[in-house]
């Protein structure tokens, strides 16, 4: 990538009115301008770039983008450290050896077997060894064409770059958790500069007022997205803005959760593969992570280690039901922790969060590998539950009821193979398989090792529902019928097998062949990302695809998703050079097996589930 470096001169200007009525004001200070709302001020960073002009400028492929979205996209957007003592059983919930993995499985549905006679989309270019296709260098060109900068500089990529759409909505802008893949991307073919100019730009907003109907969120939360706006000068000059959507312009007006979390996971990353640790040595850096973390750590009336947030808070930004303790989330605060604990400098500053955070660690991982997970074992320990157990002792915790298994999953488990369930909450659980926090789970190792088998191999046995044409569903099954209507609130972009509800999403490639080098399953990754290159540049890059096994394209899907595009070259890139993918995934921690918080009470009446623990989910 070329170097985007140029000199920029900071300005006070007098008011002028910014689009929808907000107002640049000259009394506040540098860098900042301030935009007007009903009760609150919500400031966008700005710089002025002589000599730069807003209109059509472009430098070898990046944009500057200076147009102003109308619309949006649908997003509903101290202890001390203790080591004790841990029983036979307590160590067997977390770890044990791998599972026997199964052969592919032969096609089972005649619309599969259809398809594969056809050939639709089957054409891919012969390539020699060391050579590029065709589709990777399309990729790497549409990637760069999506490079939008900031007073010169690179600075993130648009969510989707279709230069036939006439109407892109917010698609125009910045999203940090879809610039993840890319910033990979750049990350691994040795560019540095957008990434870290990226890192440092969202932690500046990260302190910013925001504000909804005169209420303020909690310090330290990130944006969803931003954009880069231009405002005209005297004397042909021009300033450029970045204006952050915290949440405060999303449908649905819901803050996003796992923005800082994804934010601290590539903060990790970018280290790992640069070897710039001064990065996440400075001073402003160390405050955006304990911002983040602290937020997360906050004390609240919840009784568990999960994450409570509301629906439509990560990656499914629509109302889906998942509400409550989502694993997508409780994977990634997982993560977040585990980078935060590497990131902190070592100081009597950080010493105490530092034990909240192994401690936290310690406890969301026994209670997702304990509670979350469900195999053939499992089910059938819960279709004989009894209810109403009233007793700290109780085998059935949350009140489970036997009549909650839905019908399809008796069907539907395989005997070897299992995952970690949507969502738990008192007396529910979402048996939908979700599978990015599924992947991120074995990518963390939030999950045990032999859970990450059990995973893989589910994935492997049910390839043609959880893969099918196009990898890779979302969630399976799709919501129909009453639980769409009733769920979704009769959603009609999220109607059955498409978008959120069971669609198709390729950006998932990346994790999902993150997690098989990890577990040394190449042989799945590779099948999955030749599946998507037969399609996706005849497709024109879209962001998802409908229908049970991912036939079509997606009825509102956008063209030359940025995240699809990405998600597809890190995954080929982590495939030629699969021993770079250990700088991304975490190992098992064995000293969280030995930390325990209740070893510290002194109190009497509390009673370890850990040491109590009777669902031996992995003997």
């Amino acid at each position: 990538m070329s170097n985007f470096r140029q000199k920029c001169d900071f300005h006070s200007y007098p008011s002028r009115i910014l689009g929808n009525g907000r107002i640049i004001n000259r009394t506040q200070k540098l860098f900042c301008v301030v935009r007007n709302s009903s009760c609150g001020q919500s400031r966008v960073f700005s710089r002025n770039c002589n000599g730069i002009n807003p209109i059509g400028a472009s430098k070898r492929g990046f944009h500057v983008i200076a147009s102003v979205a109308s619309d949006f996209r649908n997003h509903s957007t101290s202890v001390e450290k203790t080591r004790v003592n841990n029983d036979k059983n307590f160590e067997r919930i977390y770890v044990q050896g791998g599972l026997n993995a199964k052969k592919p499985l032969g096609l089972e549905n005649a619309d599969l077997d259809e398809h594969a006679a056809t050939g639709q989309h089957e054409k891919v270019e012969s390539v020699k060894e060391g050579e590029e296709s065709q589709t990777v260098k399309e990729a790497w060109r549409l990637l760069e064409n999506a490079v939008v900068t900031y007073c010169g500089s690179p600075i993130g990529t648009l969510a989707a770059n279709d230069p036939n759409d006439k109407l892109p909505l917010n698609y125009d802008q910045v999203f940090i958790r879809d610039f993840i893949p890319s910033a990979l991307a750049f990350l691994l073919k040795g560019e540095k500069e957008i990434v870290r100019n990226f890192l440092l730009h969202t932690l500046q907003l990260q302190s910013w007022e925001k504000t909804v109907d005169c209420y303020s969120p909690g310090q330290g939360l990130m944006p969803a997205s931003f954009k880069v706006r231009t405002v005209p000068l005297d004397d042909n000059k021009y300033e450029e803005v970045l204006d952050p959507d915290f949440g405060e312009s999303a449908i649905g007006r819901v803050a996003p959760v796992d923005s800082g979390l994804w934010w601290i996971i590539l903060l990790r990353a970018y280290g790992k593969i640069t070897g710039d640790y001064g990065l996440q040595e400075r001073v402003d850096v160390q405050t955006g992570i304990k911002l983040i973390i602290n937020l997360c750590l906050s004390d609240g009336f919840d009784m568990f280690p999960s994450l409570l947030v509301t629906d439509g808070s990560c990656m499914i930004d629509r109302r889906m039901g998942i509400h409550g303790h989502p694993l997508e989330i409780q994977a990634l605060f997982y993560s977040a922790l585990r980078c935060s604990r590497e990131l902190l400098s070592l100081d009597e500053g950080s010493k105490n969060l530092v034990n909240a955070i192994n401690n936290r660690l310690s406890a969301l991982s026994f209670h997702i590998r304990e509670y979350y997970w469900v195999d053939m074992k499992k089910i059938n320990e819960i279709y004989r539950y009894k209810t109403e157990e009233y007793s700290t002792e109780a085998t059935n915790k949350f009140n489970i009821y036997p009549e909650q298994i839905p019908h399809w999953l008796m069907d539907w488990i395989p005997e070897e193979g299992g995952y970690l369930i949507g969502n738990l909450q008192p007396a529910h659980m979402d048996f939908r398989f979700f599978t990015l926090g599924n992947l991120w789970s074995i990518v963390s190792s939030l999950s045990t090792p032999k859970q990450n088998e059990a995973i893989l191999n589910l994935i492997e046995a049910k390839w043609y529902d959880l893969v099918g044409l196009m990898p890779l569903k979302i969630c399976y099954p799709a919501l129909e019928s009453e639980d769409w209507r009733i769920i979704t609130g009769s959603d009609p972009k999220n109607t059955p097998w498409s978008y959120h509800n069971g669609g198709s999403w390729p950006t998932l490639l990346w994790q999902f062949t993150l997690a098989c080098i990890k577990m040394n399953r190449l042989d799945l990754a590779k099948k999955a990302v030749d599946s998507a290159e037969k399609r996706l540049r005849v497709d024109q890059w879209p962001e998802y695809y409908d229908t049970r096994y991912g036939k079509f394209t997606g009825k509102q899907a956008r063209l030359y998703q940025t995240w699809t595009i990405a998600g597809f070259l890190t995954s080929k890139m982590l495939l030629e050079n699969p021993e770079t993918a250990s700088l991304l995934f975490w190992e098992e921690d064995y000293d969280l097996l030995e930390i325990c918080v209740c070893a510290l009470k002194k109190s009497g009446r509390k009673k370890c589930s850990r040491g109590a623990a009777k669902s031996q989910i992995l003997v």
